[in-house]
């Protein structure tokens, strides 16, 4: 199902107000930008929706802030994608650096996609709100557990390393300038790598928004009544709403062509004999 959507379905033309009130009226949120949804919880409990109990809900984090945490929470969508044998890769490194047009396609794309699943129809058994209090209070239970344990474990430890730590204290010093001075230049080397990385990738969207405008300046051109049945728009439109696994598209716009040549050609030849 998921890899039959292909970058020019109808479904990556959906607005982002629809998509905000589509997610504030299935979830009972009050999201107003795209970019509040790029934690990846929101995307979590929508499949959550679709699916019923699907997703472990006390592993997500809905008050996700850091990149970290929420690299977390498309963890355990992609796990849950696996397991329902959801052919879609999440191009998180992506969507966790909040740009609202990555974020958008991702959420078009999910929409889309539950829409195929459940009819468009709102799951009136489901609460979300409830769904999100469970999820948070197992979270937070486990948490506190983990949180106790690491600190008793802590304080064994440093009562056991005090007397060592004293002794070594100098000779830490000594080697802790030393590492100082090599990791900052290791973290100027990579920042500089960083901001290299950053401007490649700003040029890679800026040529793909680019590319993206030409082909849906093509797709209205193909639409319009006057050409929209013409053999080449018909070919055209077989390459554009061709699903992103599929190689054969250019092969079968070919054919179409080549089929559409050959009959005007029969009816042209018929044509004379009948003069």
């Amino acid at each position: 199902m998921a890899s039959n959507i292909g970058m020019m379905d109808s479904a990556y033309f959906v607005g982002r107000n629809e998509i905000l009130t589509w997610i504030n009226n299935r979830l009972q949120l009050n999201l107003s930008r795209i970019e509040e949804a790029a934690s990846g919880a929101v995307q979590c409990q929508m499949i959550d929706m679709t699916y019923p109990g699907a997703v472990p809900m006390h592993k997500v984090n809905f008050d996700a802030k850091s990149e970290y945490d929420m690299i977390q929470n498309y963890k355990v969508l992609q796990e849950v994608f696996n397991k329902l044998k959801i052919d879609k890769h999440i191009e998180v490194n992506r969507l966790v650096k909040g740009r609202p047009l990555d974020n958008l396609e991702f959420l078009q794309w999910l929409k889309r996609y539950c829409d195929s699943v459940n009819g468009g129809i709102m799951n009136e058994n489901y609460d979300p709100v409830e769904r999100r209090l469970k999820g948070g209070k197992e979270r937070n239970s486990k948490g506190s557990l983990k949180s106790s344990k690491s600190l008793q474990a802590n304080n064994l430890h440093n009562l056991a390393s005090g007397d060592a730590a004293g002794i070594n204290k100098n000779t830490v010093s000594k080697q802790g300038k030393t590492g100082v001075a090599a990791a900052s230049s290791e973290v100027q080397a990579l920042s500089k790598e960083i901001t290299d990385l950053k401007l490649s990738v700003d040029l890679l969207e800026k040529e793909r928004d680019f590319y993206f405008a030409k082909l849906r300046d093509i797709e209205i051109l193909c639409q319009s009544t006057k050409v929209e049945n013409h053999p080449m728009a018909v070919a055209i439109k077989k390459i554009l709403y061709a699903a992103d696994a599929k190689e054969s598209a250019l092969e079968e716009a070919q054919e179409f062509i080549s089929q559409s040549v050959d009959n005007g050609e029969t009816e042209e030849a018929n044509e004379e004999e009948t003069d």
